[in-house]
């Protein structure tokens, strides 16, 4: 993973929490990309009840070609 460039040495780098949205450090964030622990925690939840989904190339079930 690229890890993003920041302005200088001096200014840490800042993200975006993909769960809350709010700014947080890029380096030295144990919980990265998220803010906190909690918002992992919330996110990882939203995956275990399927509210996040991949694209699949298989078919739908009942959608199987018929012969």
């Amino acid at each position: 993973m690229k890890k993003p460039a920041g302005k200088d040495k001096g200014t840490p780098t800042l993200v975006r929490c993909p769960q809350c949205k709010k700014p947080t450090p890029y380096e030295g964030n144990p919980n990265r990309p998220f803010c906190s622990e909690r918002c992992a925690i919330q996110d990882r939840a939203a995956w275990a009840e399927e509210k996040y989904t991949l694209p699949s190339e298989d078919s739908p079930s009942g959608e199987m070609g018929e012969e």
